[in-house]
């Protein structure tokens, strides 16, 4: 009960915060502009993949370091009270990852609803739901392990950085090192070992360009597009998101504020 008491609160006093609303105000305008200036659903939904994949990681991360210092002293004043740690990180958690969910899935479902939806829509929201849980969870992580406000922003800003975009590079890395060897069971292994690669495929295979990706997009479609792929991904993308919760949760539990 005291865990949604506190969760009630911090909801709402994020939802009414002018970072949410601009959020999802500009996502609204973005997906609608793109949509409308192309007239073309599907076409739309693989322009606002690049926009998810870089956008919510990057806002959830950074808005949740800065939330999760700014609430310092609401934490330090429960923490007084006969609050369990668990009952006040749990519930600052679970409101900042829905705040910034919600913001997500109205700035960019509601336009994609008005013109019908298309192939891949789903997958989309559910996608970009996903990844706004982990980063928060990867802030989180990134707060309670630096005392520095400053030093966890900057680590959390490496965090962000690595997975949208040096991970990739070091996959392309290794794909021509070893291309002379089969990549296809290697190439599934790694897309698990980060969300935003798992995201994107999974959006792409569901919007039938994995021809685009060669013979190892072939492999993908194969194995992503059964009943087992799909549960391996949500299974992974749930992992990325329970994993560095707990571990926050285990840091909180012995931090001294």
């Amino acid at each position: 009960m005291t865990t949604l008491k506190i969760l009630k609160y911090v909801l709402y006093d994020v939802l009414r915060s002018k970072m949410i609303i601009i959020y999802t105000l500009l996502l609204f305008a973005i997906s609608f502009g793109i949509i409308y200036t192309g007239k073309d659903v599907s076409k739309a939904v693989i322009s606002l993949l690049n926009i998810v994949l870089l956008v919510v990681p990057l806002v959830s991360i950074i808005f949740g370091t800065i939330h999760f210092y700014n609430s310092k002293e609401f934490m330090e004043m429960l923490l007084a009270m006969p609050v369990k740690r668990k009952n006040i990180f749990w519930a600052e958690y679970a409101g900042l990852s829905i705040a910034l969910a919600v913001g997500f899935a109205i700035g960019t479902g509601l336009p994609l609803l008005m013109y019908g939806g298309a192939s891949g829509s789903f997958y989309l929201i559910l996608s970009g739901i996903f990844l706004t849980f982990i980063f928060t969870a990867l802030a989180f992580l990134a707060s309670v392990v630096n005392k520095d406000k400053a030093k966890g922003i900057g680590f959390s800003l490496v965090i962000w950085f690595y997975m949208s975009v040096i991970f990739d590079a070091l996959v392309l890395v290794l794909y021509f090192v070893f291309s002379s060897y089969p990549l296809e069971k290697a190439t599934i292994i790694v897309s698990a070992l980060n969300p935003v690669d798992l995201a994107r495929i999974l959006i792409l295979l569901k919007l039938d360009v994995s021809a685009l990706m060669g013979y190892t997009g072939a492999t993908l479609q194969h194995f992503f597009g059964s009943a087992f792929g799909m549960l391996f991904s949500m299974g992974f993308l749930l992992l990325w998101a329970v994993m560095p919760t707990l571990l926050a949760l285990r840091v909180f539990n012995r931090k001294n504020f």
